[in-house]
């Protein structure tokens, strides 16, 4: 039986000691148990006491002991590395928290002068203390991990609470960084142990270790349902916005040069935490765009390495360029003046007088992959502002962008977005070297590097590239020529107002001016609305038994009906029944709601439903409204356009809180509204809030669907059923002449429905661009299908006979209930729209999407390229691209740079296509709708891409040979990966058959 019996505590009795038994045991046990009033007056007491499990009032004198020795009152100082310190720490974390958190919280928040649990949390203060508390938890999960009935019977379990709460407040109590590393360097003079403790301190505070241990200890918690509230300290997105703060507010009290030595260090370290754009953000806010600039922003960044000095100023370019610039829509207008230069301003506060950051800025300017892709004029403008004093520079950007411009590898390959923006570089730094030093300019114009750029643009074989050329041509040569002598090509496009506003960006002297403006801008424009008590969700609802509109009256004539002869008596008014109230049907009245939000009207009122979240009825009348309020709104006043981008946003951002039905349809339809209300500004946006905003998968993926609905709508492949409901009465055509001009209305629509009949409108399904993919697809296939079948003997490697049946099928079942399109054409559906609306689908939809994404794949951060491969979203960009290119048609101007670019782009992810079906049948749709639309250029393909042809067919025909499907089974995907990739094969040998002399020098090697 002894072993089974475990002692609790053991007393040893040393031999010096005298005395009875029975005194000894009195002694200890006063010793033990101390009286209340207890008076702390060394460590070793303390010590003793809390060993003991002391009581309440005692336990509060012992604290307010230790927080007299932080204030200097005697010698004991428990922030000072010592073993009497672990000690004392060492017990406070591991039996006071666990015992005593709850009701020191619970007191402080009853007394106002003196906060228990402050003075706990001044002890523990430290270095020694955050060490202390995060080895507990570490401890405490390794415990419940090992331990066998699982996490929620652990007795390690409740303990992690508590500690975790104590990190948190420890973390957040009165400048936590500051206060903890200026009580270790007050108190320590040894240098070595100084540098240790720094080390221990930067790896402690911005190394990550908080964050890992926290989000463990969460997830332990969340999976034994103790999980009360997520903590901030386990969202690392909360922490490095903490860890920024934190140090502003350090840096901005002035600290002597070993206290900014370790801000350096903090940031430098933080900036590896995955949130290095909001660290820089807070930092660049607090230090530089403050009321009084701190200059040690500058010293800060001199501490850092080349790398992570060019990291942060690539982020404040981007950090200007999108929250500050992105309103500069004309750049030549005047009010827009300083707005740049305050950019200017803060830049050069960054690039001080550096001239390793200079160097980077100029790298930035004439990189292949830099100058702002897709961004405003402004940012370059206030770029080359900052170096448009120093000669040299300014010079080296000018010489730099003009050989960049004429290499032929950069023109062919380069998104065209990129190409403009370097041609905008060249043309400002030119204005600035004509002004500073004109022979320069004048030598550079005479020299080779100059003749062959204009020659290589002009000669081209995208419109775009030449445009660029001759503006560029023209603009410098007006700066040193005089009239008769100047370079004038006298076509059209030159004359236009995008070309006159090209070679006006010569002309442009920007300076640098005052701060303010930017200031000004950091205050939000509107404040969100202010919670209000969540309402609880109707439990069932029954439909009215006539479907109403959502707002407003609507006066109906009622015709005779002309078959039936009856007449009715006219002094006889019919009146509807009338409807049922869901609400009277409720069985507990007073859940009965008489209140109910009208439907908003104007554009602003939809922001602020969309914005109260806790509304439940507010939510679901905005999502049913928006969709024909915005396109209502759209060409009446300016009434929408102000506040477009905030209502995407809004509707990009927004969750399914209350499990609405028909939300993401509905979410989706809002979204098409405002793209088609101003498509050339908001699928700018969309683009840029695809690759830059901080959103989920889904919701990325809902801006793919967005785009490639709303394109297609644009072009008139599909008829929205809420235009119609939108549209004004003075637009509409009488009821007995509208019926017929119903057979000429457009057949494919993804929505049914009329003005009158609101309820027929039908959703949009997720899987929307997959239909209409197919939908191509099938119609791409579908006559070659037909060959084959026709032929006596067809390709035996292919054996497309076998799929003909299949193909036939699935057109059938296609055409019988597909939710996208209401008949499916016999032949492929490319058709010519006007060139207005195709180079708007161009310049807005596609390119944005083509050049930010390789912009994207040079990019530092791997978190993004990590998305952007994520491969259903990869499958649904690439269709989205491909579904525009279909949309924009052979029409296009820009067809050919846009062929380049998508073909780059679907050669570049091959790689990604291994083991993913669904990204094969992607690239595959992409170069069905590539070959497609230049059908009628076949010749000219072969001829300007004829090593893409080539890699095509190599890549294409592995894809089908790898792939399961026809007779060899297989599912109904790679059956459709199967059918794909033999058509593409067919169109690609019959190109390759053709026009073989054109493609000898391509083809060596190709068997």
């Amino acid at each position: 039986m002894e072993e089974l019996l475990t002692p609790v505590s053991q007393t040893y009795r040393s031999s010096n000691q005298t005395g009875d038994l029975l005194t000894l045991s009195n002694t200890a046990k006063s010793r033990a148990e101390p009286q209340i009033g207890f008076k702390a007056s060394t460590p070793g007491e303390v010590l003793e006491v809390l060993k003991g499990q002391p009581g309440y009032d005692d336990l509060l004198q012992i604290l307010k002991w230790l927080r007299d020795g932080t204030k200097g009152t005697h010698q004991f100082d428990i922030r000072k590395p010592n073993p009497q310190s672990a000690q004392i720490i060492h017990v406070l974390v591991t039996e006071i928290v666990p015992n005593y958190w709850t009701l020191l919280k619970e007191s402080s928040t009853s007394q106002k002068k003196s906060q228990p649990v402050d003075l706990l949390i001044t002890s523990l203060q430290s270095i020694g203390g955050l060490n202390a508390t995060l080895t507990y938890i570490r401890a405490l999960l390794q415990e419940a991990r090992k331990d066998p009935k699982g996490f929620k019977h652990s007795p390690a379990t409740p303990n992690l609470a508590p500690v975790l709460s104590l990190v948190a407040c420890i973390l957040k109590h009165n400048a936590p960084i500051q206060s903890i590393w200026q009580a270790v360097s007050s108190t320590e003079d040894n240098a070595g142990k100084i540098r240790a403790l720094r080390q221990d301190f930067v790896s402690l505070i911005a190394g990550g270790k908080v964050i890992s241990l926290a989000a463990e200890a969460e997830d332990v918690l969340h999976q034994a349902d103790m999980l009360e509230e997520p903590s901030w300290i386990a969202n690392s997105k909360l922490y490095a916005e903490w860890l920024g703060s934190d140090l502003v507010g350090w840096t901005r009290s002035n600290p002597v040069s070993g206290d900014l030595k370790m801000i350096a260090d903090l940031t430098g370290r933080g900036l590896k935490l995955g949130h290095s754009d909001l660290l820089i953000k807070i930092l660049f806010t607090g230090l530089v765009l403050h009321d009084e600039p701190q200059p040690t922003f500058e010293k800060l960044l001199d501490s850092w390495s080349a790398p992570d000095q060019r990291k942060v100023l690539l982020i404040v370019l981007k950090l200007l360029s999108s929250d500050y610039l992105s309103s500069v829509d004309s750049d030549d207008a005047i009010e827009d003046y300083p707005i740049i230069w305050a950019a200017a301003c803060a830049l050069q506060a960054v690039i001080g007088t550096s001239s390793v950051r200079k160097a980077q800025l100029i790298a930035w300017l004439t990189s292949a992959t830099g100058a702002g892709l897709g961004e405003t004029c402004g940012i370059r403008r206030a770029a080359l502002t900052v170096l448009a004093d120093d000669k040299e520079a300014i010079f080296s950007v000018l010489e730099s962008s003009l050989g960049l411009l004429g290499d032929q590898l950069y023109i062919k390959h380069s998104p065209m977005l990129q190409q403009e923006a370097h041609a905008q570089v060249l043309l400002l730094s030119a204005g600035y070297v004509h002004r500073k030093s004109p022979i320069k300019l004048n030598v550079l114009l005479r020299s080779s590097n100059f003749l062959n750029t204009i020659s290589n643009r002009i000669g081209a074989s995208q419109d775009r590239a030449k445009f660029l050329g001759m503006v560029v041509g023209e603009a410098l040569s007006g700066l040193i020529h005089n009239e008769d002598k100047r370079l004038n090509f006298h076509m059209d496009m030159t004359n236009t107002g995008e070309g006159k506003w090209y070679k006006s960006l010569v002309t442009v002297a920007d300076k640098i001016g005052p701060m303010s403006p930017l200031k000004s801008q950091e205050i939000p424009k509107e404040k969100p609305a202010a919670p209000r008590p969540k309402k609880e969700i109707p439990k069932s609802a029954p439909k009215p038994a006539r479907s109403m509109p959502q707002s407003g009256f609507i006066i109906e004539e009622i015709e005779d009906d002309e078959e039936t002869g009856e007449e009715e008596d006219d002094d006889l008014i019919a009146y509807a029944k009338p409807d049922s109230d869901a609400e009277d049907e409720d069985d507990d009245p007073t859940m009965i709601n008489r209140n109910k939000p009208k439907a908003p009207v104007y554009i602003r009122d939809l922001i602020v439903y969309l914005r109260d979240t806790e509304n439940y009825d507010r939510q679901k009348l905005a999502l049913a409204t928006a969709p024909v309020l915005i396109r209502r709104k759209a060409n009446h006043g300016t009434e929408f356009s102000a506040h477009a981008e905030e209502l995407a946003s809004l509707l990009v951002g927004l969750e399914d809180k209350y499990e609405l039905d028909d939300f993401y349809s509905l979410r989706t339809q809002g979204m098409i509204a405002i793209i088609v209300a101003q498509p050339q500004k908001m699928a700018r946006w969309f683009a840029k809030t695809f690759f830059d905003g901080d959103y989920s998968l889904s919701q990325r993926a809902s801006v793919l669907i967005v785009l490639g609905i709303s394109g297609r709508e644009i072009a008139g492949f599909e008829a929205s059923g809420y235009s119609d409901i939108a549209s004004f009465p003075s637009k509409k055509l009488p009821a007995k002449i509208e019926k017929h001009y119903e057979p000429f209305a457009p057949a494919n629509q993804y929505i049914s429905g009329s003005a009158s009949e609101p309820a027929s409108l039908k959703a949009i399904p997720p899987n929307a661009l997959d239909s209409i993919s197919q939908s191509l697809s099938q119609a791409f296939l579908a006559p070659l299908a037909a060959e084959a079948a026709d032929a006596a003997i067809g390709p035996d490697v292919l054996k497309l006979s076998s799929f003909t049946s299949r193909l036939q099928q699935q057109n059938s079942s296609s055409a019988a209930g597909a939710p996208l399109s209401a008949s499916r054409p016999k032949a492929r559906g490319v058709r010519a729209i006007p060139n207005t609306t195709a180079n708007l689908l161009a310049t807005s939809f596609f390119f944005p999407l083509t050049s930010r994404f390789q912009a994207a794949l040079h990019s530092a951060s791997a978190t993004k390229r990590g998305i952007l491969f994520e491969p259903s979203l990869l499958t649904l960009y690439l269709k989205t691209l491909a579904l525009l290119l279909h949309a924009a048609g052979p029409s296009v101007l820009a067809l050919p740079q846009m062929t380049a670019e998508l073909w780059d782009l679907l050669l570049g992810v091959r790689i990604h296509c291994v083991g993913e079906v669904g990204v094969s049948g992607a690239v595959l749709f992409g170069l069905m709708a590539l070959l497609d639309v230049n059908e009628n250029d076949s010749r000219g393909l072969c001829q300007r891409h004829g090593h893409e042809v080539v890699e095509s067919v190599e890549w294409v025909s592995g894809v089908f040979d790898r792939t399961r499907g026809g007779d060899q089974g297989g599912n109904g995907e790679e059956n459709q990966v199967k059918m794909m990739a033999a058509g593409v094969l067919i169109r690609l040998r019959e190109m390759i058959e053709k026009y073989r002399a054109l493609l000898m020098g391509d083809m060596i090697g190709y068997g």
